[in-house]
């Protein structure tokens, strides 16, 4: 049986042109919105726009794209920082991560979010992604006792992005500030 071509890796010239493509589109929505000029995009990615229809057929493709690679970069984190710092701390610094990322990606989430079916698959599956990513993270916190028991992650990731809406615009010292008052407040008790 054969792969299409489809499923074989990319070569290392398509690659480069796909993840600047993305770079550039993630750059462009933040300043123009999900509508911003797609020949704009490919140009400042340095290719063509018949190569950016290669990798992206659609607008909503390419939306769809950028928006996977923000959660799956929240993902990586999460599971990153639970591997390489005690649990109570990969919580934090993971908090902080995702509060840094809404605050240097100003209503990028919210605006792929805005074009993006909320009942497709993509959305379902980054949803799915993240609770579980998130959902190792607390587990390990909780069970070091270092989180409270009672703590579920719809809970956090309810409450770390109202401190992501509430600091949008925050200097990054209270941001750190909020962050450990929230942080104090999950804290198991005694």
């Amino acid at each position: 049986m054969s792969t299409s071509a489809k499923e074989r890796p990319m070569r290392a010239d398509a690659r480069r042109n796909y993840e600047r493509l993305l770079t550039e589109a993630k750059g462009a929505f933040l300043e123009h919105g999900a509508d911003a000029p797609l020949e704009d995009i490919a140009r400042r990615a340095g290719v063509g726009i018949g190569t950016l229809y290669r990798h992206f057929p659609t607008r909503l493709a390419l939306q769809e794209a950028v928006y996977r690679d923000q959660v799956e970069s929240l993902v990586a984190a999460a599971y990153d920082l639970a591997e390489t710092l005690p649990p109570g701390e990969a919580l934090a610094a993971w908090m902080r991560s995702f509060v840094e990322s809404a605050r240097t990606k100003r209503g990028l989430m919210q605006t792929l979010k805005a074009v993006i079916d909320k009942h497709s698959e993509l959305f379902a599956r980054c949803h799915e992604e993240i609770r579980e990513a998130v959902g190792l993270v607390l587990a390990r916190a909780q069970e070091s006792g270092t989180v409270r028991p009672d703590l579920t992650v719809p809970d956090l990731l309810k409450l770390i992005h109202a401190l992501s809406v509430a600091t949008e615009h925050a200097p990054p010292q209270d941001i750190d500030r909020l962050l450990s008052f929230l942080l104090d407040g999950l804290r198991s008790q005694p």
